[in-house]
């Protein structure tokens, strides 16, 4: 096979995994509106213990063996013409570049919170951003999480058990947090977040201020559409789920009623040759699983194939019914790993770092980091 040219549009978690994937076989560029990958994933363990997520989930490019043939460009995607297979990056340190492509890989993601975003910038700011909310947290005396995902729920149990001295309280709409998991998930979780602690409100929905996204950190009172009095709090964190695709480059035709990338079962945009999405920004199912569930493995084959001329040797993308995976990240007592099936595994606590980073994350699927 010739090294054709692959771009990845998104360097996340899904597109880091998937350039490693390809490296070997093609030509890729990736283009990320930082020059690190800046996980999405553990905000708990993000705001609750900084140092120690930043191990494992802010890595710079640079010290990822496997991007050593990929060509990184820094800055942030303004168009693709789909005729000339071409991307117009608007770069960071000033002007524009196009980048030429034979298959086109779109791994912008979303933005959701103040966590997600495409905002272009340096490492510098992205830590100086870290230390200003870490600091804005450790300030308050209490706290309010509104939404009962995986998210708010490892915001809420973390800070509590990281700030005993503060009232953390999680609000969401069910009965119980979690939807879209299995029930035993569900259950579990629950009973994890009052044991650390969590003020839990569940039937509460919360009305967001006229013009705002969830973006940011909030104080002052939460007005809530289910009846309750407003609840006032010294700092609000926001996970309600409101997520938006950064996806503003592409044509409309490309995208869904939410702006969500059309795919086929092979992760193929319908209509355009040689152009592929993945992860957050696919709508592959109400979840858009891919960004988990080894979707990048499946885009990296269905290229690989594509590239040989051999669209029978792609796989299918398949979702499974329940959410999976952690949720709260590693705690004192170690690191609960949810099935499918709603059964745990528990990581014990001595072996989270030198068993699931050093070696299933950091050596097997990134194929080696170099220290920092």
């Amino acid at each position: 096979m010739d090294r054709r040219r692959v771009v990845i549009v998104g360097m996340g978690d899904t597109g880091v995994l998937s350039a490693i994937a390809l490296a070997r076989q093609a030509q890729v560029t990736g283009i990320s509106t930082r020059p690190a990958l800046v996980s999405g994933q553990e905000l708990g363990n993000r705001l609750a213990d900084p140092e120690g997520w930043k191990r494992n989930f802010l890595v710079p490019f640079e010290r990822f063996r496997g991007l050593d043939r990929v060509r990184s460009v820094h800055g942030r995607t303004i168009g693709v013409d789909l005729e000339a297979r071409r991307v117009r990056v608007a770069l960071a340190a000033g002007g524009e570049t196009s980048v030429p492509y034979d298959v086109l890989v779109i791994a912008s993601g979303v933005a959701n919170g103040f966590w997600r975003h495409d905002r272009v910038e340096g490492l510098d700011e992205v830590e100086a951003g870290m230390r200003a909310i870490e600091e804005r947290l450790a300030a308050a005396a209490t706290v309010a999480v509104v939404g009962g995902g995986p998210t708010g729920a490892s915001a809420a149990a973390n800070l509590a058990r990281r700030h005993p001295g503060t009232a953390v309280h999680l609000f969401f709409g069910p009965e119980l947090p979690l939807a879209g998991y299995h029930p035993k998930v569900r259950g579990r979780i629950d009973a994890e977040l009052r044991s650390a602690g969590v003020h839990v409100h569940p039937g509460h929905r919360a009305e967001l201020p006229e013009g705002f996204e969830g973006d940011d950190l909030t104080s002052g009172p939460v007005r809530w559409s289910t009846g309750q009095p407003p609840f006032a709090a010294d700092v609000v964190l926001w996970a309600t789920g409101r997520v938006r695709p950064h996806t503003g480059f592409l044509p409309p035709a490309m995208l869904d009623e939410r702006g969500f990338v059309r795919v086929d079962e092979h992760l193929r945009v319908p209509g355009h040759d040689g152009v592929f999405a993945v992860g957050d920004v696919a709508a592959t199912d109400p979840n858009r699983s891919s960004a988990r569930n080894w979707g990048f493995l499946v885009l990296a084959r269905n290229v690989r194939a594509h590239l040989a001329g051999r669209p029978e040797r792609m796989r299918a993308f398949r979702a499974p019914e329940h959410r999976w995976g952690s949720v709260l990240g590693a705690q004192d007592d170690g690191l609960l790993v949810f099935q499918p099936d709603g059964r745990a595994v528990t990581v014990p606590r001595p072996l989270v770092q030198p068993l699931l980073f050093d070696l299933y994350l950091h050596l097997g699927l990134y194929r080696g980091t170099r220290r920092r």
